[in-house]
């Protein structure tokens, strides 16, 4: 493991805020998933060898000394930029760690990950929904674990995700799925996303957002396509036809996938508007655990 200096790691967010979250935390640098769509390889983010996972040095004290000058308690959003729960942090359990501080200064927390390691933190994610908002969100695109394979090489599979929803709404946890993104002529298709609302309904997810397309921009661009041509030979044509040199890449087929998801999650209860999802775990979930205390 490299570690890089930071000055500070727990920052207020700016204008609205991805899942009603006051604060971005990120202790790692970079990702090792190597999924084949991921906009963090973008020049403008500016991450050297993005694949590389760095640790941001003296992270814990940071955190600590951050928090402790926070004078609003909020929702510390964490995994936007680099997954929390790579392979290094079931040695490092910078992350774990990070969460008994964030318990012990009364903040709530919001996790977006692709891993089934989360589940190790149960028990402080436990501790912190008795007082704070607790949201994990965990990113599938794809109810194919052989295609999840050629998206997301270095991922665990899908099942083991749905799995590790599973666990973590047995014990409580609110959480549910990240449906993004959904790419054009891969894994856009109806039968692939009504097989996640319903397996995502089998395991207890108690949402799943959505966004029926993909962004590219210049470094990004040319990985995927080159990934594409490996995996999907003849798609990246179809690529450069339908969308040239856009940024937003949406589904041609988004509208009528819209309306058959949102169809099936209303009949199987399942939140997927923003609004309805930031209201249920930061206000009534809390409320639901606070009476059981």
């Amino acid at each position: 493991m490299e570690y890089i200096p930071a000055k500070n790691i727990v920052a207020r967010t700016k204008g609205t805020a991805w899942f009603g979250t006051e604060y971005n935390m990120n202790i790692y640098k970079g990702c090792c998933h190597g999924c084949i769509y991921c906009d963090s390889r973008s020049e403008c983010y500016r991450i050297q060898d993005f694949d590389q996972v760095r640790a941001k040095e003296n992270a814990l004290a940071i955190i600590r000394d951050n928090l402790s000058r926070k004078m609003k308690k909020g929702v510390i959003g964490t995994g936007a930029m680099s997954d929390p729960y790579n392979p290094f942090e079931k040695e490092l359990q910078l992350t774990r760690q990070a969460l008994e501080i964030i318990k012990t200064f009364g903040f709530g927390v919001a996790i977006a990950t692709k891993s089934p390691l989360i589940t190790r933190d149960i028990d402080i994610l436990k501790d912190i929904q008795k007082r704070s908002p607790v949201i994990v969100k965990m990113t599938i695109t794809t109810a194919d674990d052989s295609l999840c394979k050629k998206i997301e090489p270095n991922v665990p599979v899908s099942s083991e995700r749905f799995q590790a929803i599973k666990e973590l709404s047995d014990h409580g946890i609110y959480c549910g799925i990240l449906l993004m993104p959904l790419l054009p002529f891969i894994n856009d298709t109806n039968e692939n996303i009504l097989e996640i609302v319903r397996l995502g309904k089998e395991n207890g997810a108690g949402f799943i957002y959505p966004s029926f397309g993909v962004t590219l921009r210049d470094k990004q661009r040319e990985y995927f396509y080159d990934q594409l041509d490996h995996y999907f030979p003849s798609i990246k044509q179809k690529y450069m036809l339908e969308f040239g040199n856009q940024y937003s890449c949406g589904s041609p087929k988004a509208k009528a996938l819209y309306a058959s998801f949102t169809k099936e999650c209303k009949r199987l209860s399942i939140l997927y508007k923003m609004s309805d999802i930031v209201s249920r775990y930061k206000y009534e979930q809390r409320d639901t655990q606070l009476t059981f205390i």
